[in-house]
């Protein structure tokens, strides 16, 4: 892991806005150069996609288990931009649990605009079957942005601040598909990364922009909860270094190691106790 991620831990300001709003945004995440070469894997990973899921040029593409498709993408599961700031929120017991490649291509508007909303809180089942209110975080999401989403009306991501903390809102007439009061589209540039609680209520949007709008998620969560995906990475096995080994699955002492891990297996305690001290992960 690049040691880089040490000068990207999380600041106070941004540490302040996830516990208030429930999310943040990184500016710059993603170098241009990064931007491009990203873009170009997600539209072939979108001209594939289409194909497989029977899908239109103007159809909303979603892609799970995205990552295993390219080179490039293996390159974000520890970002040292981001990759830091995960760390100190969640610990050092995590794994990519999750990844959801999504391209949104214009759309035509025709009369009165549909936004598209389908307001949520991640991971599904866990908001039914977790009886505690609040809910417990479990995971967070990365979302990178390829596009320009600095503006509305562009398939912004949409967010209720504070909500992370709420096991239920209160809609307005038309439901999930409509505006919350106090819900932002969150503005965020090409290039930047947005950091968000799994409890979070959000949403897609339509975009009605000149240009598809590419998102990549990355999902992190505590070892111990199964996968949403497959996590197809083993065409890559040899080529990970310990650490990433870790974030895509791997557990030397078996099943035990997931919920009481050895320094076998979880690297990246050793590796932040031996560049932060021992007291960076004592718990």
């Amino acid at each position: 892991m690049d040691a880089e991620c040490l000068d990207h831990r999380l600041t106070d300001e941004e540490r302040e806005a996830f516990r208030r709003d429930g999310y943040f945004i990184v500016h710059d995440a993603l170098r241009a150069d990064d931007v491009a070469a990203l873009c170009e894997a997600t539209m072939r990973v979108d001209a594939e996609g289409r194909r497989e899921q029977d899908l239109g040029p103007r159809d909303r593409l979603s892609v799970m288990d995205f990552i295993g498709r390219d080179d490039t993408f293996v390159e974000l599961c520890d970002l040292p931009t981001t990759f830091a700031k995960v760390c100190d929120i969640l610990g050092w017991n995590i794994q990519i649990y999750h990844s959801h490649l999504v391209v949104t291509p214009p759309w035509q508007a025709t009369g009165k605009r549909d936004m598209a909303f389908g307001w949520h809180q991640d991971s599904a089942r866990l908001n039914l079957e977790m009886e505690v209110d609040p809910r417990p975080m479990v995971s967070i999401k990365v979302a990178y942005f390829l596009s320009d989403c600095s503006d509305v009306d562009r398939g912004n991501f949409y967010v209720l601040p504070g909500s992370q903390l709420q096991n239920s809102i209160d809609f307005p007439e038309g439901g999930r598909k409509a505006l919350p009061d106090g819900a932002v589209p969150v503005l965020a540039p090409a290039g930047s990364a947005v950091l968000f609680d799994r409890r979070l209520w959000h949403t897609a949007s339509a975009n009605y922009w000149t240009d598809p709008r590419l998102v990549l998620f990355y999902g992190y969560s505590y070892r111990w909860l199964r996968p949403r995906d497959n996590v197809t990475m083993s065409h890559y096995w040899d080529r990970l270094d310990p650490i990433r080994k870790q974030l895509f699955g791997a557990a030397p002492t078996g099943g035990y190691g997931y919920t009481s891990p050895t320094d076998a297996d979880v690297p990246l305690r050793t590796w932040l106790s031996e560049h932060l001290g021992p007291d960076a992960v004592a718990r």
